[in-house]
């Protein structure tokens, strides 16, 4: 019997940024990221979903205590990047763009480093109700 479960964590966190390529002038900008390249920046707020896949403990009958993984996304992700400005507040992304694909990936990658590697670790962020990526696929 394979005892592999998936569990997972859904939390919900508010962040402004501003989709802009500083190796492009405005006309580029905006013809490729439209509003999003608003100099002002816009907001979103992001639903974060983690899912952390493994076997399942026979002692205690998790696969990962459900109150340790909700303290590492609250001190690692919510923590860094609710209510801030993550063009401008949030280290990671001083250098990249934060589309929501690389907001996932930098998420899944503090995770990463938090998270006993015995686990497989999945992330998913709703930007929008509609709009949503997840990493790894």
């Amino acid at each position: 019997m394979n005892n592999r479960v998936a569990v997972y964590r859904k939390e919900h966190f508010n962040a402004a940024h501003r989709l802009y390529n500083p190796a492009w002038d405005e006309k580029t900008n905006y013809a490729v990221f439209g509003k999003c390249a608003n100099p002002n920046y816009h907001g979103h707020n992001y639903d974060l979903v983690v899912k952390v896949t493994g076997v399942v403990n026979k002692d205690t009958g998790y696969v990962m205590d459900m109150k340790e993984l909700s303290d590492i996304i609250k001190d690692n992700v919510l923590d860094e990047f609710d209510h801030k400005n993550l063009n401008m507040d949030v280290s990671f992304f001083k250098e990249l763009i934060p589309t929501a694909e690389n907001i996932c990936m930098v998420i899944h990658q503090i995770l990463s480093k938090k998270i006993d590697s015995k686990f497989e670790i999945q992330v998913r962020l709703f930007e929008t109700e509609r709009n949503f990526v997840e990493y790894p696929v």
